[in-house]
């Protein structure tokens, strides 16, 4: 079973490498701080290395830092392995704990510097300090695809958008105590999570017609013609005549759905609608308002759905509480219907 380094074979040991090498840009988020991304990454930048893929790495906020900044507890630093490319701010170039070279500096200039990127001549540890804005991102990773495998961008402080598949087309979602002290609590934090990232994608005929809407909110009406209702948000339909409802059968939220959205079409008692948003990401509803909506026959579909390459667990908490990790895994599993890993132990 074991290969030419003396390890077990990669698709052994971590069952999901196979379906993160499909991907040319990987996002890894967690459900809040502490559910063990570092560790998560650090995982996998280990095994990919001992695969001879070309992997860079960048951060869309601070990463790698040795002393978490709200518990004063110790953190795992990220290690860089010969080869790998990364992107990071001066600030933290500078104080990089491996050897490098420096490949471009950006104009682009964060609150810690320009963004530099850098080849890793000898394996080290290295603070990840990205772009700030998801845009920024994408660019990077398009830059980046021609002459690397895999991009891989870590995420800090629980930000969502960078798994939007618009900006990385795969992702991992990191969970575990840090969310919740309860494992029931924790199990239908992560299921809420997971049920919208697994939300179908609309059919051919609504990316046709609202794919380039960019912004407010459109419907389109039983003959397919498309129709702007003339709101820069969400947040305004509160005040729109629900009459337009009538000779409805797809809404279009182009940025954020909240939950005024939602309660707005249960007042107005029209939940058989299609309500379409960009993708998971732009969804900022509540559990129970969420779950009223569907219960009463609305469905929510997304343009494009975003590829979940696995969900991690981490069973122990900032604040000192440790939760069996076998047990964990197994609610999860139960409720998610698909395999959820300790890296750590594994």
């Amino acid at each position: 079973m074991h290969n030419k380094t003396g390890l077990l074979p990669l698709n052994y040991v971590m069952p999901f490498v196979n379906e993160i090498l499909k991907h040319r840009s990987l996002s890894i988020v967690g459900m809040e701080k502490n559910t063990g991304k570092t560790v998560c990454l650090n995982y996998i930048l280990r095994r990919l290395h001992q695969e001879g893929a070309s992997v860079a790495v960048t951060s869309i906020g601070i990463d790698g830092e040795r002393t978490d900044q709200v518990y004063g507890s110790a953190k795992p630093e990220i290690i860089l392995y010969e080869g790998m490319r990364f992107i990071t701010s001066e600030k933290h170039y500078l104080v990089r704990q491996l050897l490098s070279e420096i490949e471009e500096i950006d104009t682009y200039r964060t609150s810690l510097g320009r963004l530099v990127t850098a080849k890793v001549l000898c394996q080290g540890k290295i603070l990840l300090s990205g772009a700030a804005t998801t845009d920024k991102l994408r660019r990077q990773i398009a830059h980046l695809a021609p002459t690397t495998d895999l991009t891989i961008v870590d995420g800090a402080l629980s930000r969502m958008s960078l798994a939007s598949p618009t900006v990385t087309e795969a992702m991992i979602l990191a969970t575990g105590a840090a969310v919740s002290p309860n494992i029931q609590q924790l199990v239908q934090k992560t299921a809420f999570v997971f049920d919208l990232i697994s939300l179908p994608e609309t059919d051919a005929e609504a990316k046709t017609l609202f794919a380039d809407k960019e912004t407010g909110v459109w419907y389109s009406d039983t003959a397919g013609q498309p129709h702007d209702l003339g709101l820069s948000s969400a947040l305004m339909i509160a005040g729109v005549d629900g009459s337009f409802l009538r000779d409805c059968n797809r809404i279009f939220v182009a940025g954020v759905l909240n939950d005024v959205f939602l309660k707005y079409l249960m007042t107005q008692g029209k939940t058989d609608v299609a309500l379409v948003v960009k993708d998971f990401t732009k969804i900022f509803v509540t559990p129970e308002i969420y779950r009223s909506f569907c219960k009463k026959g609305g469905r929510v579909e997304v343009l494009q759905r975003s590829s979940l390459i696995a969900v991690t667990v981490n069973p122990t908490s900032p604040q000192g509480y440790r939760l069996h990790s076998d047990d964990i895994c197994h609610a999860l599993e139960d409720r998610l219907h698909i395999p959820v890993y300790d890296v750590k132990k594994q």
